[in-house]
């Protein structure tokens, strides 16, 4: 199996919060509540049976990368992404602040 990115741009309605998301191709979850839906095998391919919302868990700094995992709530996948400047940066932090709680 190919680890190849394929771009997509696609726009969706956010299964958890209902915001309507613009997509630019590289656009994976949605900025408001920072939630993902499980669609991919590999990045763009759409090619997941599972289609399972995934919940934002953790945010990973490393220098002046951000980087979010999400965790399929259906089969329990688990994916870093990076963050986007247009995430909502207070989403951000509370994410990381339940990082530190654990």
């Amino acid at each position: 199996m190919s680890k190849n990115f394929t771009r997509k741009i696609e726009d969706f309605t956010c299964d958890n919060c209902g915001e309507t998301v613009t997509g630019n191709g590289y656009t994976n979850h949605c900025p408001q509540c920072l939630f993902s839906k499980h669609v991919d095998n590999n990045p763009g391919d759409r090619a997941s049976e599972c289609c399972g919302l995934m919940i934002p868990k953790e945010i990973q700094v490393k220098g002046d990368t951000y980087t979010i995992t999400h965790q399929c709530k259906k089969c329990g996948h688990t994916k870093p992404n990076k963050i986007s400047p247009e995430d909502d940066f207070n989403q951000v932090v509370k994410i990381s602040s339940n990082n530190v709680d654990r």
